[in-house]
């Protein structure tokens, strides 16, 4: 894979000229900024920015600072919540300290992982006893909650909405798959795919602690790829985590960037 060329690629098609996550979210472009007010619980923030400039350029520095300054007035005149998705090759090369210093929370980096679908598995294997389900209703999100609660140790809330939404008024928006062993739900994960574009997105991907290490994530990623094909898609891309990175890898993806989400919450 050319990353540089795709790296380009995701730029342009999943960030500058990004197409709305769905009906009711707005993005719009604001001098250097790409933003999105998501509707209802969708995502709200910054997708994109280009300030120009070689590191140390004071007229970068003061763009990229009065930029922050007017992000956080206009989301904290909705009374919302904002997230600036920031790139590790984002300019200038301080975004992140600028960010951090009016206010924003980093979140953990991760590896901006794409794979092209033509190279990747699409036969899930699961161990005997183990099935894949297509969550199409509210009893399926429900399960999907369980296995994030449990997986990553925290509740979400907003996920459980925007997931109840999707499936009501938007199912061809998203695809989500649940991995039952006997009825009990033991892993789930989703795909986002960004219509008008060459890429589906893979999300969530959890594992209740005493399934893994089992082959059950990789199915779930066969499964995903062999979606994103029949719909013609040429491209798979994943925020991976560091225990998601390695697996992913060996499947066929390839590390691009890193991300790290900062997040500004009004007071």
């Amino acid at each position: 894979m050319d990353t540089k060329a795709v790296l380009e690629l995701f730029d342009r098609r999943l960030r500058r000229d990004h197409p709305a996550d769905g009906p009711g979210d707005v993005v719009e472009r604001v001098g250097a900024v790409v933003r999105q007010v998501g509707a209802g619980d969708g995502w709200t923030g910054v997708l994109w920015s280009d300030f120009g400039g070689a590191d140390g350029d004071d007229a970068a520095a003061a763009a990229a600072d009065a930029a922050i300054a007017e992000q956080i007035g206009y989301f904290t005149g909705l009374d919302r919540e904002f997230e600036w998705k920031l790139y590790s090759h984002d300019r200038p090369a301080d975004l992140g300290g600028r960010l951090a210093a009016a206010g924003f929370m980093p979140d953990e980096p991760e590896t901006v992982l794409v794979g092209a679908v033509a190279d990747l598995p699409t036969e899930p294997e699961v161990p005997e006893g183990v099935r894949l389900l297509k969550v199409t209703d509210v009893a399926g999100v429900e399960l999907m909650m369980q296995v994030h609660d449990e997986a990553f140790g925290r509740p979400s809330p907003r996920l459980h909405r925007h997931l109840l939404h999707q499936v009501a008024h938007e199912p061809d928006a998203i695809d989500a798959v649940l991995v039952l062993a006997g009825d009990r739900p033991v892993c789930a994960a989703r795909t986002d795919f960004h219509q008008g574009t060459e890429f589906a997105s893979l999300w969530g991907g959890g594992t209740v602690p005493q399934w893994r290490g089992r082959g059950i994530y990789r199915a779930t990623v066969a499964y995903r790829t062999a979606l994103a094909a029949a719909r013609g898609y040429q491209y798979l891309q994943v925020d991976a985590s560091d225990q998601s990175r390695p697996i992913l890898e060996r499947l066929g993806f390839h590390a691009l960037a890193t991300t790290t989400p900062y997040t500004y919450t009004p007071h």
